[in-house]
Parts: C-alpha cells; structure tokens; sequence
C-alpha cells in the first residue's frame, strides 16, 4: 500500500487527495483546517459550475475525498520531517497526531512556506519551486496550488495542479503513465 500525505484542504489538496484516494493500491492522509480562502470567494470561471459559492465547492470538495476513501485529519501541522532511511515523511499535528506516508503533497496555500522550508526547498516571491507535475528537489515531495504559485491563481488552476501531482504520483508506482479517464456507466456502454 502507497501512503500519501497532504498538508493543506484547500482545492490543490483536496483534488490530490481525491485522485489518490480513488487508485485501490493507495491510502490518503490529509491534514487541514478548513481555513482555505475558498470560503470567501465567489468563483465565476469554475468550469461545470456556474456561479458557485466556494464555501459549496469546498465543502463538496471535502465529501468527495472522504467518499473515496481519504482520511481528514482537522489540525494544523506542528512538525515536518523526513524519516531517517530518506523513504518517507513523518508529519504531526499540533493535537499529536502522526502520520507516515512514502509520499508529500504540499498544498499549503500562499500562508508561511515553514513547511517546505523544513524540509530544504528554496521559497520565495513565486513560491516553491515545483515542475509541471509539481515535482520539488526533493525526491517524492510535491507542491499544489497556491504555494507554488501564490501570485497568478485561480481554484480551477490549484485543482488542476493538485490532480497533475496525484497523476504523477500513481504513474511512478505504476512505473508507466496513467491516466484518470471518466467513464460512462455500465449501462450506458
């Protein structure tokens, strides 16, 4: 089983969590406080939504990444690191709680980059530096969203990079590329 970790529960976050959620071989862990500036916003270019609140995409958000199996821990992150053999991440909350995973998905927001500080990635005016696929310098470590680009933003653009990291992640366990294609019901095929 593949353990991912998730710092942040905004679009980036939950959209990654999703995705890996959803892939059976996987196991999520999510650690957020519900604080994303989603809440405050109304978005008006969401596609397949209208006019959506973001306190009703986010909440949706959250139900469809527990529905597909991710579990959400309410707590801010209090401690960072990776373990000493270098094949995974340990991460606390304030409350104590632990989690362990072989992979890290930064999704952090615009707040504080402590986080990717720890763990020795180079933050600054443009964010955490991540490629397409939000792959950091460090090996297994991803950043989603707004914390790799706090400045050009949008949630369409935060979900669609917490979804590339997700992808990217399931084709390196796959050792292939895969894809995440809907598909039409049994009856409607």
């Amino acid at each position: 089983m593949t353990r991912t970790i998730v710092i942040g529960d905004g679009p980036a976050g939950l959209t990654a969590a999703l995705f890996l959620a959803r892939d059976p071989g996987h196991e999520v862990t999510v650690f957020g406080t519900d604080q994303t500036g989603l809440h405050w916003a109304l978005l008006r270019n969401y596609p397949g939504a209208p006019d959506v609140l973001g306190d009703d995409l986010q909440r949706t958000l959250r139900q469809q990444a527990t529905a597909a199996g991710a579990q959400l821990i309410d707590g801010k992150v209090s401690d960072l690191a990776a373990s000493a053999d270098a094949d995974g991440f340990t991460v606390t909350a304030a409350d104590g709680t632990t989690a362990t995973g072989d992979y890290l998905v930064l999704a952090t927001g615009k707040g504080s980059p402590k986080l990717a500080r720890a763990l020795g990635l180079q933050t600054g005016p443009e964010g955490v530096a991540a490629d397409r696929d939000g792959r950091t310098a460090v090996e297994r470590v991803y950043a989603a969203g707004r914390v790799s680009r706090p400045i050009r933003s949008h949630a369409v653009i935060s979900a669609g990079a917490g979804a590339a990291a997700a992808i990217d992640i399931l084709s390196r366990e796959a050792g292939r590329d895969v894809t995440s294609w809907d598909s039409l019901p049994k009856e409607d095929t």
